[in-house]
């Protein structure tokens, strides 16, 4: 396989604080075993999927040039991917879903490299290169289902989490890991589960992340295209998983309109999905998708957005009527009439214009946090951001004046002004004070020992977000996850059966080798016979060489396996079943 590095321009404008999450994907640690974990999926996917997806799913398998034969290579999918405006990257497992989010802003789907178990073929609750690569990419080929997918990205990163979405995030993130892992106690994985449960039950008021996170679940995940009583499969989580792209046709499931109302239902990536939504089309996702963030601080912004804000306890941003932003950690609103007339951060905070920090306004400058009035003057209908030079000049708001500004709700700044600083259009944005005390009736909120005071200009709050204004503002380079995937076992035992399954794996592609099949099946049924994977193989290429000499020991050591372990039956059933389809075809 070339594994030679050919980026790609959209990856190379990612900001730093995306790039912490990218792992390199290295190649050499796929195994046979994975490679054939990963053909079974794919022949199995196609076969099946071509009936029941949306027509965008084989299409987009051609365009992207994911090979059913192998497990795809990184670098030359960003090859193919940047033909349709996108690219890809390796990460280790979940991460945070302002990242994720944000990753898809800028048209980069985020691949967990890692590749499930023989156990976990038909589904695994840890993302990995099956789900990414060829649950996700495929679809992107559709222009419309893409644009959505950007355009989720864009919107769902500045959706405000709550102070208990990370923990929920961390908990998730362990329990795929352990649920994945090999030997994984059961007495883990339960308290684990038990962890989850908890959250999921103490989670409060639902956050905008969670509710946003609820419909790309029902949508990029686990979404249904077309009607009620006829859908098509187009959600990632479907297309990947080859138990429930068929669980998710029959009745067990309820199919249910996809409206906004998705916003609100919860999910638990553990267990199959006992309902699922359908759109009628794309543009309908694009719809539900503005009809939500119009409800989202991001967009009506004021006293509730704030409030986010100091719930999340994270990082995040205000923007005023004049555009200047404040970002930082919110920790205070003062409010009056149910309006916010004072707002406070606590540590860094940065001021910025148009997401572009404002000359000497960054973290160094605001490093104990910031403070500032915003809203209309006491008694004046005209607020500040209107005024007009003359209009300025007639209240002794210019540079020099000592002046007492009484603000809505009692915040009084009285000091002398050193300058201001304008937006484009002219409207004063920000104003600084020397010799400067604010108060609050009796409240001291900045007096002049603590050095300049720099007020922001804006009648209202427009927009409340997460993150930053601009990226650079911030040190954001900073997640180290409390989990790490665990890699498979390896042992002699291990190393012999891959080895059997290289050998296969090289008959079939042309390769020499020094072991035949027979001698290959002979040790595999002598030294592994639990296992089913590799006799599928074996039958497939017998089937294509019209071998019949050694086909009935194998079908007859399928039948065994079958009888003794039944949770591997319909898989057995179904590859063999794909065998003589194609042989028939």
């Amino acid at each position: 396989m070339n594994t030679a590095i050919e980026t790609n321009p959209l990856i190379e404008r990612l900001p730093k604080h995306l790039k912490q999450f990218i792992k390199p994907q290295d190649y050499s640690e796929y195994t046979p075993i994975n490679q054939a974990v990963w053909r079974y999926v794919m022949r199995k996917n196609v076969d099946y999927l071509g009936k029941v997806a949306h027509s965008s799913y084989l299409d987009g398998l051609r365009q992207t040039g994911i090979s059913i034969e192998s497990i795809p290579n990184m670098y030359g999918m960003n090859r193919i991917l940047k033909e349709i405006g996108w690219a890809a990257v390796a990460v280790d497992g979940f991460i945070p879903p302002n990242a994720f989010m944000e990753f898809q802003a800028y048209n980069v789907l985020v691949i967990a490299s890692d590749i499930r178990q023989l156990d976990h073929i038909e589904y695994t609750p840890a993302p990995d290169i099956i789900h990414e690569g060829a649950g996700h990419a495929p679809i992107i080929a559709n222009p419309e289902y893409a644009e959505y997918l950007r355009r989720f990205g864009e919107i769902g990163c500045k959706a405000i989490s709550s102070s208990h979405d990370y923990e929920m995030y961390e908990a998730v993130r362990l329990l795929s890991i352990l649920k994945e892992a090999e030997g994984t106690p059961q007495a883990d994985i339960e308290a684990a589960e038990n962890q989850v449960d908890y959250l999921q039950n103490n989670m409060g008021e639902l956050s905008e992340m969670a509710q946003i996170r609820n419909l790309h679940w029902w949508t990029v995940e686990y979404g249904l295209i077309g009607t009620v009583e006829n859908p098509k499969i187009y959600g990632a989580g479907l297309l990947s998983s080859i138990g429930e792209s068929a669980w998710c046709m029959t009745d067990n499931v309820k199919k249910i309109p996809y409206d906004i109302s998705a916003a609100n239902q919860n999910f638990d990536i553990t267990k199959l999905q006992p309902q699922l939504y359908v759109t009628p089309d794309f543009a309908h996702l694009s719809q539900v998708l503005e009809e939500f963030a119009n409800k989202m601080a991001l967009r009506t912004g004021g006293l509730s957005g704030i409030r986010k804000l100091i719930n999340s306890k994270a990082l995040g941003t205000i923007e005023l009527s004049t555009g200047i932003q404040i970002s930082g950690v919110f920790t205070n609103v003062i409010e009056d009439d149910g309006k916010p007339v004072y707002i406070q951060t606590t540590g860094k905070t940065a001021l910025s214009y148009r997401e572009k920090e404002l000359v000497g306004h960054g973290t160094e400058y605001h490093a104990e946090g910031f403070g500032s009035p915003i809203g209309g003057l006491k008694g004046i209908n005209l607020a500040i951001e209107d005024m007009s030079p003359r209009d300025l000049t007639a209240y002794d708001i210019y540079e020099g004046k000592k002046i007492t500004l009484e603000f809505e709700g009692d915040i009084i700044v009285t000091g002398e002004i050193i300058t201001g600083s304008r937006n484009l259009l002219g409207k004063i944005i920000a104003i600084s004070f020397k010799n400067c005390t604010v108060k609050h009736n009796d409240t001291i909120l900045f007096q002049p020992e603590w050095g300049n005071f720099d007020m922001v200009v804006g009648k209202n709050v427009i927009s409340a977000f997460s993150g930053p204004a601009d990226v650079k503002s911030f040190d954001m380079i900073t997640h180290v996850p409390s989990s790490k995937t665990i890699k498979a076992k390896t042992s002699p035992e291990r190393e012999e059966l891959e080895g059997l399954y290289q050998n296969v794996r090289n008959i079939r592609e042309g390769k020499p080798t020094d072991v035949s099949l027979e001698k290959t099946f002979a040790t595999l049924k002598e030294n592994y016979p639990n296992d089913w994977l590799l006799s599928i193989e074996i039958a497939e290429l017998l089937q294509k060489n019209s071998n019949q000499d050694l086909m009935p020991e194998v079908l007859s050591h399928l039948e065994k396996v079958k009888q003794e372990r039944p949770k591997v039956a319909h898989l057995i059933s179904g590859g063999l079943e794909l065998i003589l389809e194609n042989e028939k075809v």
